[in-house]
């Protein structure tokens, strides 16, 4: 029977195509790259114009044979890869391997796995675009020629096994520097004073804060400051001098884009980059919906750009006209700018149809899909909706020659906030409960104040905060390094390689993060350059966009590279990288065991080897105590790598949990309470289901909690 193939990526897109297409179509999966570079060698030919020499991938010569099979039987063959640089290079291999000439129209992409949107990519194929092809190989071998060149530097002169990447680099260097800032930070002291008011006659207290005189703000840099200020102000009156009231309009934030939604799901939902990205390629590929069969929920998830389809705003200001009050939908579509870099090929990230609310469908998904997929859905509807609205008041009071400002809003209209509340990053939170609640009572110009209290308190400036997943992203797009396809893989490789790890929610560089890269720093400076790096991605687009060969941007990049090579290798001494020690004893030797990394992680070792050879597994303590048993309880892991809490005196005792025990009772039913995040807060919540009990845990016990 005649048939047209339609070649994808991912298997998980078969049967959501297959629907829309009927039989006259047989839809299989390349399961990815098909062809790449070797594994056992370089592959590339730098005398010859960089010519890589590609080979098919280990492992798929059955999925190879099976598409040859298929392609020869078809009619016509359509290449549907992802719609980016590496969906278009692996459309090109496949076009190689499967003997079709690729100047042919046989490539089709589409944004989003919808009908309408599979069925007009059919209509309108086009030939393989080798301008993103180029660009995909350039990086390629641009990274293969650093990791091939550097890493067996780093195996002869630091430690076996070490490895250069070309970003990954510069973003183990970002973390580094970062680490190098908080230890050579100087706290500084400074100093408020805060004033607790109150209207003669009420019972409303409110609080403002000293500013300064009528001309200057007043930095409070010491004790002795603030005490000639309270010693000036003391027995004065305190009076209005100035009331402000205003209007203050909070406007939505654009619908998601890669980097933003990794951000965001960090914040709210504690998701890796990692598991970001998968949950979202699953909601893209399509999920099984009960009665609906395979549907693909959001659009292509690698995208810098905010823009959307006019058919999409259409259907979302419908949505909203329908389900809210008139004063929710702006009077024309909301258009947000797109960075100067972003490739505009892509929609944002949004759901595919919008009146499929997350709600509708929360049976058909997972726990980890529903709230992705809510995010993704709340995001984009709350970025057509009309601003929030504040009244704002500002009120200056004098007391002698100073002046103290007091100043709060309160909510007048929720606006897109009725259904979605951005999250903020740490040192960047604003308490909007808070802010909305400040109760300043009716104030008259040059009325007198009572004054309760006054509360001069001694600070001290903060150390930058370490990088989280979210903030290194924020840093990496912001500084332009790397693309959207690449700010996950940046994150897991690191770690992986040992130059970074998780400390709860942070990132923290290991002492081999920090040796590697000092060495890069030294001898590749420019590898581990910020500007240098942002400026190699700049120009990976233009060969993109044509206005560059690949052949050139590399040689360009090689010239200076092969000097920097040459030296490395003759002027880099060995390192010896100390081991840590650990406080647990060799019962062999009686020596203090250290800590060593082999190809299955970190464990205990004797530094007597080869005279003692004793090793043992390195266990990690959770910091509280097992709730059965009074024992010590460990931080374990399952085969799958998911973490989980069990008690020391397995098998004598069984106790495990998967979430961290808080190590307190539950004051209501005495069982013990886990640590769980509940709408961004971390809450202590009762183990036991019959019981409801949880409470928010202090701040100062946030850190300890999150690990």
């Amino acid at each position: 029977m005649a048939y047209k193939l339609i070649i994808v990526e991912s298997p998980g897109k078969v049967k959501s195509i297959s629907k829309f297409l009927g039989k006259g179509y047989k839809v299989e999966a390349s399961l990815g790259h098909v062809r790449d570079l070797p594994k056992s060698q370089m592959g590339i030919d730098i005398e010859n114009n960089f010519e890589p020499k590609y080979i098919p991938i280990r492992g798929k010569g059955d999925v190879i044979s099976k598409l040859k099979k298929e392609a020869k039987g078809a009619d016509a063959v359509f290449l549907a890869t992802d719609p980016d640089r590496e969906g278009e290079a692996i459309s090109w291999h496949l076009a190689y391997l499967l003997g079709l000439d690729e100047k042919s129209k046989l490539r089709i992409t589409f944004n989003e796995i919808t009908k309408n949107a599979v069925l007009n990519a059919i209509k309108t194929p086009r030939e393989i675009d080798m301008n993103l092809v180029d660009a995909q190989q350039a990086r390629r071998i641009l990274d293969r020629i650093v990791g091939y060149k550097i890493s067996p530097i780093l195996w002869e002169k630091v430690r076996k096994g070490l490895s250069a990447g070309r970003v990954q680099s510069v973003a183990v260097r970002l973390i580094t520097d970062r680490e190098e800032e908080i230890e050579k930070f100087v706290p500084e002291e400074y100093w408020t004073i805060t004033a607790n008011l109150n209207k003669t006659g009420t019972n409303v207290t409110f609080k403002a804060k000293f500013y300064g005189t009528e001309n200057e703000k007043l930095d409070l840099k010491n004790r002795e400051t603030v005490d000639e200020i309270l010693k000036e102000i003391e027995g004065k009156e305190f009076s209005v001098k100035r009331i402000k009231k205003g209007e203050r309009k909070k406007t939505p934030l654009p619908p998601f884009i890669t980097s933003t939604l990794q951000q965001e799901a960090s914040r709210k939902l504690g998701f890796t980059t990692k598991r970001t990205m998968m949950v979202a390629q699953q909601l893209y590929e399509g999920v099984e919906i009960k009665g609906e069969g395979s549907i693909g929920l959001i659009t292509y998830m690698r995208t810098d750009s905010t823009r959307i389809s006019e058919e999409a705003l259409k259907d979302v200001r419908s949505y909203i006209a329908d389900k809210f009050s008139k004063e929710y939908l702006p009077d024309s579509p909301r258009i947000f700018k797109t960075k100067a870099l972003a490739q505009d090929a892509h929609e944002a990230i949004r759901p595919t149809n919008v009146r499929m609310e997350p709600d509708s469908i929360k049976d058909s998904l997972n726990r980890d899909q529903y709230r992705l997929y809510k995010l993704i859905w709340e995001r984009f509807v709350a970025s057509q909706m009309t601003p929030a609205v504040y009244d704002t008041l500002s009120v200056d009071i004098g007391v002698s020659n100073f002046i103290f400002k007091a100043s709060g809003s309160r909510l007048k209209f929720d606006g897109y906030m009725k259904i979605y509340m951005e999250e903020q990053d740490d040192n960047n939170k604003e308490d909007e409960s808070g802010e909305n609640n400040i109760e300043i009572p009716e104030l008259i110009e040059n009325e007198v104040l009572n004054l309760k209290k006054l509360e001069p308190q001694q600070h001290f400036t903060q150390p930058p905060q370490r990088y989280t997943e979210a903030t290194l992203v924020k840093a990496l797009e912001e500084k332009g390094i790397g693309r959207p396809s690449t700010y996950a893989p940046i994150i897991t490789t690191i770690i992986e390689r040992g130059y970074v790890v998780r400390d709860g929610k942070f990132l923290v560089a290991t002492e081999l993060g920090k040796i590697v890269t000092d060495l890069m720093k030294q001898y590749f400076k420019d590898i581990v350059d910020v500007k240098f790096t942002a400026q190699m991605e700049e120009k990976l687009d233009s060969i993109e966009e044509g206005s560059r060969k690949w052949v050139d941007v590399l040689k360009e990049f090689y010239d200076s590279f092969e000097n920097l090579l040459e030296e490395a290798k003759s002027k880099i001494s060995n390192i010896e990288i100390p081991d840590e020690t650990t406080d647990v004893i060799c019962e062999k030797c009686g020596r203090n065991m250290v800590i060593k990394t082999g190809r299955y992680g970190k464990f205990l070792a004797c530094p007597g080897f080869p005279e003692c050879k004793n090793t043992k597994p390195l266990v990690e303590e959770a910091g509280v105590m097992c709730p059965e048993c009074g024992g010590k309880l460990l931080i374990k892991k399952t085969k799958t790598g998911k973490k989980y809490y069990g008690c020391e005196n397995y098998p004598k005792c069984n106790f495990m949990t998967w979430n961290k025990p808080y190590g307190e009772k539950c004051p209501k039913c005495g069982s013990f309470m886990e640590v769980k995040r509940v709408s961004s807060k971390l809450q202590a919540v009762c183990s036991n289901k019959e019981c409801d009990y949880a409470e928010n845990i202090a701040k100062e016990k946030e850190a300890e909690n999150s690990k």
